[in-house]
């Protein structure tokens, strides 16, 4: 690499010139290759580029890197600048990182070796602030094709596929098809990573997630059916190459799940011939068997498609508008395709490559479907300006557009083609009238009078071609046309086509009896120049003679045998097999027994059957529309055949999604689900009677489909369980209500479309909901109340109590504080109960339950900067009654001022993309020395950035910050020892994080290590059968991602592991562990 400097001929691009003769390194910029008014504007050779990388100065390292992506862009080698490039991988500059990421995703495949030293610094980019910069690591990292490294590729995919940012998961997404063909047996951990990015309801993604599912698992459909609707309503906000590859997935769906549309059409015309038989038995016992309806309706499904499909026939991308009618052509009833017509003319004004493949498509559809191109037929009309393949096609639409209302006008433009200086498409518009002319019987004549006067034409090659159709046409006919035989006979003199001369030859011998006294002659004529024709026109000579020996032996024997002789030598032996052969059969020796002669007239003049004349395009429908196999009419690598519609209509259940809340437990989703049907019943006893009399009001009001839907799917539920009491009926039908509303309310949000954070329509309706239940739960329900008290008021909380026996330490602990008034008592009782597989350790009746270690409170504003307001606040670690994604927070406001303060509220806010805040409620008065508490949240999206916003109080703005602690983050979650070991093994490698701590203590104390765990992270202790091992259970509270702690004490050492799939969470986590329990050194 050291030669690649300013010495001619060792490298350097353009190093073919020398130096000027000014003797300096400067050059022509018309010659430069990387020479741009963008990129740079002098030229430096490679040793130059080498140091700008080498520089300190970032200027001179971002000029470097655009003049090496300009020669990457304009085709030239710049791989020997890797070593280079590479170590600016870690540069602060932005920009230059950026561009750095180009080159090294261009050239990682190839400087593999190079790539590998370096991948310490791609993964640690993967937790780079920057998304872009997190983006191209992964980018770059699946770009090394090195098996050694798919683990590691693996886990990054993993971590990517959770970020917060659309854009990496976008990347991920790409990655896994890599991945996937780099090492084939990771096939199911993707498949999991992939139903997680199907879930994802970014539009960003979803192009990007349908992709991967179609490379990886095209067979798995049924990670499509809870999405398919979010696809559907999603896919006009998608861009515009999503599009293509969602509606191309969508419609091998459609043909799984759903019935054929057309089906009642094609059994009617199956049908029609059956009853005109007279077989009145048969036709009664098929009548018993059919349905009586034979009506076709559409799946609600099915029609959403369809219906959010259509928009798309607008969009300025031809590649969507040809899936939307490939969509259409395959899957929509017969009646609805023709409005993809327009749409598709419309591409027609694009460039010849876009023309070429929409008329590909345009041909094969116009075969079934006349109708839905006639009236844009002059849309086909050939251009002079044309390119031969598209002036073909247009050639082969109208042709299959041919009607009879429409012949005159197609034969017209037919007739100025033929006299084109284009050769080739003048002989195909002599065969496109010859279609025409057997297709409908009318013009016939017409065509073959016309065909004749074209045998006059000067130009050959029309008049070999309409020789070639008249042949065929004529086979049609029953009736002779003598005169046109007798015609192309006397033309055989003139005619040098080979295929016209064996086409009149052939016509000749076929009907000699029409022309007894021409066809001798002309036999008579070939045989004189038998030596000099073409091979094909020597075997319909070789024809002729023996057709004519059979019909007339005596004139023509002498000719015949003169003619078997010439072609007995002849050069070719196909030529020479052919002559032994009907020298056999026609006129056998004396020595062979002639058993074939007899039947000669049978085997030689029997009645042939007329050509078909066929479009090209008629078998091209085995193929799926807009495929690279229709185009070229072969099955392509990676064609996956459309398939064959169902019989029967597969479960559409498949496709309902069950809004459950994820703060609601397993459990409790059963429990309601054996009380549903009981009250269910109060609506069913009641109401039943008066739904079928009102069903026209219920349909115009205002409630939502979804509602009126599950209703009737509950009352049919409800008459097979039994009923229950007037008092449990009443109330749990309150219950009902309030499911119904919150089910439409998400199921609504799911539909809306979405383009940017995936989180942004949710939060608005989740901040309205939850604040009418806290004032119903207060009503309801006391603090010190039991918790197996009414059925409501267990239901309004966040998690149902019935399923834990209440524990004395939940009601000793209350305090009054809004906080602990909402904190469950679930942590607390899980304590007593046993979740382990084995026998429990001594310490296990002695577990400490997270609500017994204290909040550590913070100073959000004091005196002097609030102005006689002081602000502290404290993490309640509770379930947030406004989102379970968020951190419940207490706000402790006090008025050390000499006034009263008015109107304390929230004011403008800085987050984060993808955090979010709930409100407190406006403090509209706190007096002087007194002090309130009020609850918000804040989902941090798993990150420690802080939140900042402005807390308003009359007339001033206090701009403050909440930053979480990495351990608030996390919610207890409840696993047994067993679990925990399998999740920790699969938590390994990259996930996990280790680290030691030196303690001046033999023996630890249980309740000291685990009352310090519970300071540091919001956990739940697992049961643990292994002395002085203590485990620990948590996931993150925003995206739900597990969080294993495990502390190992040995002697005077302490080993802390934690196990967390985002490693930023897990490293944070193990540095406060680590400082924790450091102060017991």
């Amino acid at each position: 690499m050291s030669g690649n400097g300013l010495h001619v001929g060792t490298g350097g691009y353009a190093n073919e010139r020398p130096p000027s003769s000014t003797g300096s390194a400067e050059m022509d910029p018309a010659t430069d290759p990387a020479s741009s008014g963008f990129f740079s504007n002098d030229y430096k050779r490679h040793d130059d580029l080498k140091s700008m990388l080498d520089s300190n100065k970032d200027t001179s390292k971002l000029e470097a890197m655009k003049r090496i992506i300009g020669m990457v862009a304009k085709g030239k080698d710049a791989s020997d600048l890797f070593p280079a490039v590479v170590k600016n991988v870690v540069s602060k500059n932005l920009e230059v990182k950026k561009l750095v990421y180009v080159y090294l995703t261009r050239y990682a495949e190839e400087q593999q070796d190079l790539a590998l030293l370096s991948i310490s610094t791609f993964q640690r980019a993967l937790k780079d602030p920057n998304q872009l910069i997190r983006a191209s690591a992964l980018r770059v990292l699946s770009s090394i094709r090195v098996q050694m490294i798919a683990p590691i590729m693996m886990l990054a995919i993993k971590e990517s596929v959770m970020d917060m940012s659309p854009f990496v998961r976008k990347t991920a997404a790409h990655a896994i098809p890599k991945m996937y063909s780099l090492d084939p047996e990771q096939k199911e951990q993707l498949i999991e990573v992939i139903e997680k990015l199907l879930a994802d309801k970014t539009t960003l993604v979803a192009g990007s997630a349908i992709q991967a599912f179609e490379e990886v698992c095209p067979e798995r459909i049924d990670l499509i059916h809870k999405n398919y609707r979010k696809l559907c309503n999603l896919l006009v906000d998608v861009e515009e190459w999503g599009q293509v590859v969602i509606i191309n997935m969508l419609t091998r769906y459609a043909r799984t799940q759903f019935t054929n549309p057309n089906k009642d059409e094609m059994q009617d015309e199956a049908d029609r011939p059956f009853y005109d038989t007279d077989k009145e038995e048969e036709e009664e016992g098929a009548a018993e068997e059919k349905p009586q309806p034979k009506t076709y309706i559409m799946d609600p499904d099915h029609r959403l498609l369809l219906r959010q499909t259509k928009p798309l026939l607008n969009s300025r991308n031809a590649a969507v508008v040809m899936a939307v009618a490939q969509l259409y052509h395959h899957c929509a009833p017969k009646s609805e395709v023709g409005i993809v017509s327009r749409s598709l003319i419309r591409l027609l004004r694009s460039h010849k490559e876009v023309q070429y493949v929409v008329l590909c498509n345009i041909a094969t559809m116009s075969i079934k479907r006349k109708g839905m191109f006639e009236p844009y037929l002059k849309s086909f009309y050939v251009r002079m300006n044309d390119p031969a393949p598209i002036k073909l096609l247009k050639l082969e639409i109208l042709t299959n557009l041919a009607t009879e209302t429409n012949i005159s006008t197609i034969l017209r433009e037919l007739q100025t083609y033929v006299t084109s200086s284009d050769k080739e498409f003048a002989a195909a518009t002599i065969q496109a009238i010859g279609r025409c002319a057997s297709s409908i019987a009318e013009i016939t004549d017409t065509c073959l009078n016309g065909l004749v006067r074209l045998m006059s034409n000067r130009d050959e090659s029309v008049v070999a071609e309409s020789v070639v159709v008249i042949k065929k046409l004529l086979q049609t006919q029953s009736s002779g046309h003598k005169d046109i035989i007798i015609h192309m006979a006397r033309m055989v003199d003139t005619i040098t086509v080979p295929m016209a001369r064996a086409s009149i030859l052939w016509l000749i011998g076929e009907y000699s009896d029409r022309v007894p006294k021409i066809a001798p002659d002309v036999l008579r004529k070939m045989a004189k120049g038998f030596i000099s024709e073409e091979d094909i026109v020597k075997l319909q000579i070789l024809n002729l003679a023996a057709k004519l020996f059979i019909t007339n032996s005596k004139q023509t024997k002498l000719l015949v045998q003169y003619v078997f002789n010439l072609a007995k030598y002849d050069q070719n032996y196909d030529i020479r097999d052919r002559a032994r052969f009907l020298r056999q059969v026609v006129m056998p020796g004396e020595n062979s027994r002639g058993l074939f002669t007899k039947h000669a007239k049978k085997i030689f003049l029997a009645t042939k059957p007329a050509p078909v004349l066929e479009s090209k395009f008629k078998d091209r429908d085995q193929f799926q529309l807009g495929t690279l196999s229709h185009v070229i009419n072969k099955r392509s690598t990676g064609y996956q055949e459309l398939p064959d519609w169902p019989e029967v209509e597969p479960d559409p259940s498949v496709r309902n999604v069950e809004v459950v809340m994820p703060w609601t437990e397993k459990t409790t989703t059963k429990e309601r689900k054996d009380k549903k049907p009981k009250k269910e019943a109060f609506y069913s006893d009641e109401e039943s009677s008066s739904a079928d009399e009102d069903s026209e009001e219920e349909s115009s009001d205002d409630e939502s489909e979804e509602d009126s839907s599950e209703e009737e799917s509950n009352q049919e539920e409800s008459d097979d369980e039994s009923g229950s009491d007037g008092d449990e009926k009443s109330e749990k039908s309150e219950e009902s209500k309030e499911d119904s509303e919150d089910e439409s309310e998400e199921e609504n949000s799911d539909e809306e479309s979405e383009e940017g954070s995936e989180e942004s329509d949710s939060a608005s309706e989740e901040e309205v909901k939850p604040k009418a239940r806290v004032t119903n739960k207060t009503d309801k329900k006391t603090p010190g109340a039991p918790a197996q008290s009414t059925g409501p008021a267990s239901r309004d909380f966040l998690l149902d109590l019935d399923d834990f026996a209440p524990a004395s330490s939940a009601s000793s602990n209350t305090t009054g504080t809004p906080g602990d008034f909402l904190t469950p008592v679930m942590a607390s009782s899980m304590s007593a109960m046993s979740i382990s597989d084995k026998s429990p350790s001594s310490r296990s009746s002695t577990m400490i339950s997270p609500l017994e270690v204290p909040l550590k409170m913070y100073e959000l504003l004091n005196k002097m900067q609030g102005k006689g307001l002081t602000v502290s606040y404290k993490f309640t670690r509770t379930i947030s009654v406004f989102s379970p994604k968020m951190v419940s927070i207490e706000m402790i406001f006090t008025n050390l001022s000499d006034k009263p303060i008015n109107s304390i509220k929230i004011g403008d806010k800085k987050f984060q993309k993808g955090m979010e805040m709930q409100d407190f409620p406006e403090i509209t008065i706190l007096d002087v020395k007194a002090t309130t508490s009020v609850l918000m949240a804040i989902n941090f999206n798993d990150t420690t950035q802080p939140a900042t916003f402005d807390i308003c109080a009359q007339d001033h703005k206090f701009q403050v910050s909440i930053t979480a602690p990495v351990g608030e983050l996390c919610q207890p979650y409840t696993m047994n020892e067993k679990e925990f070991i399998t999740q920790q093994g699969k938590l390994s490698g990259m996930n996990e994080n280790t680290g030691s701590v030196e303690i001046h203590s033999d023996k630890p104390d249980p309740k000291t290590v685990v009352t310090t765990v519970y300071k540091v992270v919001n956990t739940l202790e697992v049961t643990s059968s292994e002395e002085n091992v203590f485990r620990f259970a948590a996931k993150t509270v925003s995206a739900g991602t597990l969080v294993l702690i495990s502390i190992k004490w040995k002697d005077t050492k302490a080993t802390i592991i934690v196990n967390c799939e985002q490693m930023v969470i897990g490293t944070m986590l193990l540095k406060d562990l680590k400082t924790a329990f450091g102060m017991f050194s």
